[in-house]
């Protein structure tokens, strides 16, 4: 299993001897604190999931390796998650060498309230965001979450891509001569 750890100026995930071989990496992954956009735990380890699978291992409930963007995406992930519970998930940005990392690691919480970027707080509106990366926003709750999204995203009602969900109202002349046999 990986072990995630800041060290300096840069958190480095130590990869165990397995999945250096299924990744064909010799070292470990280290990327500057200052890149991290966002650090949460993903309760879904599958949601951590994203673009199409490069090198690296694919087996039900485990996943090691580098993932690629998928059309219309930019730069690759690395993922090293297990079915077994909730995943830490890094959103990075500049020049780091992945744009995400997510992880399954013993204490994903922990980690995650360690790693997140603190923001100082503004003077004022027009300086926002100036010199820092944009936010990723946050995803809603899930229904086992305690959120009222289903497992697509899709607020309740919402009619779902393939058509089915949310019906449009009968029409009240054709109920009525339906009812009448005629």
């Amino acid at each position: 299993m990986a072990r995630v750890s800041v060290e300096g100026t840069e958190i480095v995930v130590r990869l165990s001897p397995r999945e250096r071989l299924a990744v064909r990496r010799r070292r470990n992954i280290r990327v500057p604190v200052a890149a991290v956009r966002e650090a949460a735990v993903e309760p879904s380890w599958w949601r951590a999931l994203r673009g199409v699978a490069g090198r690296g291992s694919w087996h039900p409930g485990r996943c090691v390796g580098i993932r690629h963007a998928s059309e219309g995406g930019n730069g690759e992930d690395f993922v090293s998650v297990r079915a077994s519970g909730p995943v830490l998930r890094l959103e990075l940005a500049g020049d780091a060498e992945f744009r995400r990392i997510a992880v399954s690691i013993p204490d994903p919480e922990g980690t995650a309230r360690r790693l997140r970027p603190v923001d100082p707080p503004a003077e004022d509106a027009g300086q926002r965001n100036e010199g820092r990366p944009e936010r990723v926003p946050r995803r809603p709750l899930l229904q086992h979450e305690g959120g009222t999204v289903d497992d697509h995203g899709r607020a309740p009602g919402a009619p779902s891509r393939t058509g089915t969900g949310a019906q449009p109202k009968a029409d009240d002349e054709r109920v009525r001569r339906a009812n009448e046999g005629g």
